[in-house]
């Protein structure tokens, strides 16, 4: 095992550092979720990763997400995150898709190679189609719910999607699961009402509106909350590919 792993490995041991490194990961959206879950897998020796993402690198990125710095403007978000991870670590296999997952493209994608399939994208269309995937090919996945117009990333937890309460992205994912005989989807979500995005809470001149997918008005966000749910994915990951969690 070579050094720069040696404190993970020091947790986890060399035969779980073996399967990390033997393990591939699918990282579906590298936003400000997707982004750190992928550089924390990384990080972790997982081998080989699968980045899928159609964006690029733009400036409303640079307040949260990991890989948008001004050296990346411009670039594939992917391509990006590529470059990043073999430069923490070199021997890492890393598979880019630039194209945006959908229902219609999902056969596009080698779902029965992988070990472990991260959701991080934002539609609810895509979420589905992933958790229909991972069904219908037997590989665990966890689902990122709502990080947008949240402050508290002390709030977030993991649970199954039929425990969830509050987060209206996880109700309606409830109900159309439960439609498509999916009985299990582990998540990471939070119970925090979310906040309304352009109230100014100092009281003074609210900030232009901005766009967000499909013409919908832009979630707020900030650097934590997003790179909390996606510290807590890449967590869930790593456990569930060694079998080795803490205790409490």
């Amino acid at each position: 095992m070579r050094e720069q792993f040696a404190r993970t490995q020091l947790l986890l041991g060399e035969t779980s550092m073996e399967r990390l490194s033997r393990a591939r990961v699918a990282v579906f959206g590298i936003g400000g979720v997707g982004g750190h879950a992928m550089e924390a897998l990384a990080r972790s020796g997982i081998g080989t990763l699968d980045l899928i993402d159609s964006d690029k690198v733009c400036l409303s990125n640079l307040n949260r997400q990991i890989i948008a710095t001004r050296s990346t403007l411009g670039m594939y978000k992917v391509d990006a995150a590529r470059e990043r991870i073999l430069d923490i670590n070199p021997e890492a296999v890393v598979n880019v898709y630039r194209t945006f997952f959908l229902p219609e493209n999902a056969d596009s994608f080698p779902f029965s190679e992988y070990d472990y399939v991260v959701d991080a994208i934002d539609t609810v269309a895509g979420k589905l189609a992933l958790a229909e995937q991972a069904e219908r090919y037997g590989v665990p996945i966890i689902s990122s719910m709502g990080a947008g117009n949240k402050m508290e990333a002390s709030a977030l937890e993991v649970s199954d999607i039929y425990k969830t309460s509050v987060c209206p992205l996880a109700r309606v994912m409830r109900r159309e699961l439960k439609k498509r005989g999916i009985k299990h989807l582990k998540v990471v979500y939070s119970k925090e009402i979310a906040m309304t995005p352009g109230h100014d809470h100092m009281g003074g001149d609210k900030e232009p509106e901005t766009k967000g997918t499909a013409g919908r008005p832009a979630p707020g966000s900030n650097a934590f909350v997003p790179a909390a749910a996606g510290l807590i994915l890449a967590g869930e990951v790593i456990k569930d590919l060694t079998g080795v969690r803490g205790s409490f």
